[in-house]
């Protein structure tokens, strides 16, 4: 008796989960993607941002936003990306760079954008690049990132 009232209060607590979780996955499928509606947070620069100027970093942050969305677009041309965070239905996204300890060929930087999906789950797609391969990417090099990263969605 003890154990089958312990296995229904078990089920009672997690069925309002249940719902909750197939709908953060259906909100993270290609279909939803394809149709979705993003929104760019202010990118960040984490690590050691002291190896470039400020001038530099505000480039940086500028072409962190424009090239993550531009990504997204490429990557689902059917999505759309809003200016609004507060919108009801939106993904934030939010692109990171962790920079390097040092400005050496072999260091590596790693690059992230980090999804809000509307139900509050949150996803972390991310890759290690390293400085030589973004150096040869010269002015696409934000792009380049951006463009790995959505391949590793659905």
């Amino acid at each position: 008796m003890h154990k089958l009232s312990l296995l229904a209060l078990t089920a009672l607590l997690a069925a309002p989960l249940a719902p909750a979780r197939a709908q953060a996955a259906t909100a993270w499928s290609a279909q939803s993607l394809a149709t979705a509606r993003f929104v760019i947070l202010p990118p960040q620069i984490q690590g050691n941002p002291n190896l470039i100027s400020a001038e530099q970093q505000a480039a940086l942050l500028a072409a962190m936003s424009r090239d993550s969305a531009g990504a997204l677009k490429r990557r689902y041309p059917g999505a759309s990306i809003v200016a609004d965070a507060r919108a009801p239905g939106v993904i934030k996204v939010s692109p990171v760079l962790v920079a390097p300890n040092a400005l050496v060929p072999w260091a590596k930087l790693t690059a992230r954008l980090d999804f809000e999906l509307p139900e509050g789950q949150r996803v972390t797609v991310q890759d290690h690049f390293g400085l030589l391969t973004l150096w040869q990417q010269q002015h696409e090099a934000a792009n380049f990132v951006y463009d790995q990263l959505v391949r590793r969605l659905p």
